[in-house]
C-alpha cells in the first residue's frame, strides 16, 4: 500500500486529485461541524441573498479580527425587483470554534461580544442563498453526503453481483454462458438514463428521502452490474485454463472454491480499476435525476437539486454563486478520473503506450 501511494505521490497531478478526494469526504463527513447553519435551515425572508462579505480592516485602515455586516432586504419600485444593502452600522464579529445553537467551526458575535443564539438572528452566508433562503454554502456539505457517496454505495451492490456472474459465467461456460451473457446483454440493451428516468418518475411522492436515495442506489446498481460481468467473464475465460487451475481441478476442488479463492482474485486489479473509473458516472447520473427533480427532493439537499436554480438565465448572470454545486461536480469527477488513469497506469502497466 505504502509503494503503491508512493507512486501516486511522483506524479502530481493524480497526488493532487487524491488529495482533493480525501479533503472533500473529510469535509462531508464532519458537515455539521463545518457548516454554518443546519441541514434544513431556512429563512424564505432572505431568499437570493448575496454573499456576505467578511472583512479584516476596519474603516480607520485598521487590521481586525473578521467581522461582517447584515444585509437589509428592500423593494425597488422603479425596477420592480428585490434588492439588498449591506447596513454598516453594526459589526458581526467572528468567532471560530464557537458553540451557539449548535457547536461549529465558527459562529457570530455582536460588538458587545454577546453569542448570537438563533439562527434567525445570524444572516451569514458566506456563498448566499437560494430561493428559498438556505445557505448554499451549508448546503453544500450536506449534499456533498449524497452526491459523493451514492456511487460507492451502488458499486457495492453491483461489483459483487457483476464479478460473481460474470465468473460463473466464464468457468461453466457452455448453455449456461450463453444463457446468462444473453441475460447480461438484454439488459445491457436497456437505454439507461430514459430507465432511471422513468423508475424514478414512478416513484411514490410520499417517500422519503432516504426511501427515495436508497431505490436510485439499487435502480444505478441494477444497471450497472451487467456490462461488468461481460469484462470479467472474458477475463475468467482465459484463467481458467492456466496451469495453477488445472492442477487445483485435480485435485478435487469445488467449482465454488475455484471461482472464489482462485480465480476473481487474479481480477482484483482491474475490478479496482473500474470501481475507481466508473464512480463519476454514478456522481452524474444521480445528480442529473436531482437536476431533472426526479432523485432527492427538497428540503433534503444533493448537489443535482441544488444546480436545478442555476439553469434559469437571469439566475446564472445574476446569482453566479449558485453555479457553486455544479464546479464541484466537476471538480470530483475530474479527479476520481485522473486518479482513476493513475490507478490504471500502476495496476495494468501494459497499457501504457
Amino acid at each position: 500500500m505504502l509503494k503503491f501511494l508512493d507512486k501516486i505521490r511522483h506524479d502530481k497531478i493524480p497526488f493532487v486529485a487524491l488529495i482533493v478526494l480525501i479533503f472533500m469526504y473529510l469535509l462531508i463527513l464532519f458537515a455539521d461541524f463545518f457548516a454554518v447553519y443546519p441541514a434544513n435551515y431556512s429563512n424564505r425572508k432572505l431568499a437570493y441573498q448575496p454573499p456576505s462579505n467578511l472583512y479584516v480592516i476596519t474603516p480607520e485602515n485598521k487590521f481586525a479580527f473578521p467581522y461582517t455586516y447584515n444585509f437589509e432586504k428592500s423593494f425597488n419600485e422603479n425596477t420592480l425587483s428585490i434588492e439588498y444593502k449591506q447596513i454598516r452600522d453594526k459589526k458581526y464579529k467572528i468567532k471560530f470554534f464557537s458553540n451557539g445553537y449548535e457547536y461549529k467551526l465558527f459562529g457570530l458575535f455582536k460588538t458587545n461580544l454577546h453569542l448570537i443564539s438563533k439562527p434567525d438572528d445570524c444572516n451569514l452566508f458566506l456563498l448566499g442563498t437560494d430561493i428559498n433562503g438556505h445557505d448554499v454554502y451549508s448546503r453544500l456539505f450536506f449534499g456533498g453526503r449524497i452526491s459523493l457517496t451514492i456511487g460507492f454505495l451502488a458499486l457495492l451492490i453491483s461489483f459483487p453481483i457483476g464479478a460473481l456472474y460474470g465468473g460463473i459465467s466464464g468457468y461453466i461456460g457452455g448453455r449456461v454462458d450463453k444463457i446468462l451473457m444473453r441475460i447480461a446483454e438484454a439488459i445491457m440493451s436497456v437505454p439507461s438514463f430514459y430507465l432511471l428516468i422513468i423508475l424514478a418518475s414512478i416513484l411514490p411522492s410520499n417517500m422519503s428521502s432516504i426511501q427515495r436515495f436508497a431505490l436510485i442506489t439499487a435502480i444505478l446498481a441494477f444497471i450497472g452490474w451487467a456490462g461488468f460481468s461481460r469484462v470479467i467473464r472474458g477475463m475468467v475465460l482465459s484463467l481458467k485454463n492456466q496451469e495453477y487451475v488445472k492442477a487445483i481441478e485435480t485435485i478435487g476442488a469445488s467449482r465454488r472454491r475455484i471461482i472464489l479463492k482462485h480465480i476473481l482474485p487474479q481480477t482484483s486489479s482491474y475490478i479496482v480499476i473500474a470501481i475507481t473509473l466508473s464512480v463519476p458516472s454514478y456522481i452524474l447520473a444521480e445528480s442529473g435525476l436531482s437536476f431533472l427533480g426526479l432523485g432527492i427532493q427538497l428540503p433534503d439537499a444533493s448537489w443535482g437539486n441544488m444546480l436545478r436554480e442555476a439553469q434559469e438565465f437571469a439566475n446564472i448572470i445574476y446569482r453566479p454563486w449558485l453555479l457553486m454545486p455544479g464546479f464541484l461536480i466537476f471538480i470530483a469527477v475530474l479527479s476520481f478520473n485522473v486518479l482513476g488513469d493513475k490507478i490504471r497506469d500502476i495496476l495494468d502497466p501494459k497499457t501504457l503506450k
